[in-house]
């Protein structure tokens, strides 16, 4: 840890230096948030979200914030190691239009549903009203990367092996059950005289009420598919490296860890519900995955299961810059340059690119010199080739 604030109601635990005034705004929120517990901690992604600060850990007793929870629920990482030790740029090339057909990107779904045994389960007699709504449309999205800060990228590690990695979410699916049950919060709470602020974003729904019940549900149905989604397009390429080499190409088990969720966890000799917005668990040897920007290096970990961060780590970088700031300010030729000169296959191709520019982030490695008391770094990862949404 960095530093704590102690002028709100709980401490502020910060593993960073600076965080932005919005974030800060946000987090002292979180600090006299009456549901609150123990503190809050501000992993060294940190940077303004809704509500709550990306890169933010609130745990809190009786209640459950979904706008701390956020919209793309269950958002996360996947990497496999392969038993590649190194892939010619030719064949590379030709490898990442082989994924593209078969894994669509941005706003592109599948013409056709995907197999419904790979959806996680429904039960008929569990209410998931807005699951069971979207359950259709989802079978279309499943296996697609969507867009944003979403990637697949080829790596080669510093333990000599090539691997792959990807990072999606829950699609249509999670923002339509985050945006349900935050509007349902929100009138809940107006009749309810709420002693929190509208303005703060942190509408609230008590976890033994039907409502409250009924969003843990579908927020974990939304966890469960955000993980077959990435199932599903991490065996689509590897079955495209299978064409390249063979029968003798073999991956390891794959590594899965989430962000974007609340979870019943017991911290401090107390049961609270831990919401994770754009941070990782990083429990005592708890294997996860932080990866850094477009061009950047990419980390395999051991959490350390430290008590302050609730056993947390961050889940990125983070931003420096917004989106429409990064496509404002950044120098197109200058960030292709900046990718080029490191041999790797980028997806930097016109200005509206930039807003995922490596400068549009933190420095990644001065993001783990930061967080060495939560987790151990196991695998360095730099990154051979990028496809975006």
């Amino acid at each position: 840890m960095v530093r704590e604030i102690n002028t709100e109601k709980l401490p502020i635990k910060l593993w960073l230096n600076d965080a932005e005034a919005g974030a800060m705004e946000q987090a002292r929120n979180l600090a006299n948030f009456p549901y609150a517990v123990k503190h809050i901690a501000l992993m060294p992604d940190c940077h303004k979200g809704f509500g709550m600060p990306i890169g933010g850990v609130m745990a809190t007793r009786e209640v459950i914030v979904p706008n701390a929870v956020g919209v793309d629920i269950g958002c996360g990482m996947c990497a496999v190691q392969t038993s590649l030790e190194d892939i010619p740029k030719k064949d590379l090339r030709t490898m990442l239009s082989s994924i593209r057909s078969r894994i669509p990107l941005g706003h592109k779904h599948h013409k056709e549903r995907q197999d419904p045994a790979r959806m996680p389960p429904l039960d008929d007699d569990v209410q998931m009203p807005v699951v069971q709504r979207e359950y259709k449309s989802a079978t279309h999205q499943l296996g697609t990367l969507g867009g944003g800060n979403h990637f697949i990228e080829i790596q080669k590690g510093s333990d000599g092996h090539v691997w792959i990695m990807i990072h999606s979410g829950s699609r249509n699916i999670g923002k339509q059950v985050a945006d349900h049950y935050n509007r349902l919060a929100v009138n809940l709470n107006e009749k309810w005289d709420s002693p929190v602020p509208r303005s703060h974003q942190l509408a609230y729904l008590p976890f033994d009420s039907k409502e409250g019940r009924q969003y843990i549900r579908e927020m974990n149905y939304c966890v469960d598919f955000a993980l077959a989604s990435r199932k599903l397009m991490m065996d689509n390429t590897i079955k495209v490296f299978r064409s390249f080499f063979g029968k003798t190409f073999k991956t390891a088990p794959m590594i899965n860890i989430a962000h974007n969720y609340a979870a019943f966890e017991r911290h401090f000799d107390m049961d609270v519900v831990v919401h994770r917005k754009g941070a990782t668990k990083a429990g005592k040897d708890t294997i996860g995955i932080i990866p850094g920007s477009q061009g950047a290096n990419s980390y395999i970990v051991k959490g350390k299961g430290n008590k302050d961060s609730f056993e947390s780590c961050s889940h990125g970088a983070g931003r420096t810059m917004g989106r429409k700031q990064a496509i404002r300010s950044l120098d197109l030729d200058a960030e292709i340059k900046k990718l080029e000169e490191k041999g790797v296959l980028h997806a930097i191709r016109s200005r509206r690119d930039l807003e995922e520019a490596t400068s549009a982030y933190k420095d990644i490695s001065m993001v783990m010199n930061l967080q060495s008391d939560l987790v151990d770094i196991l695998v360095e990862l730099s990154p051979l080739a990028v496809i975006k949404g």
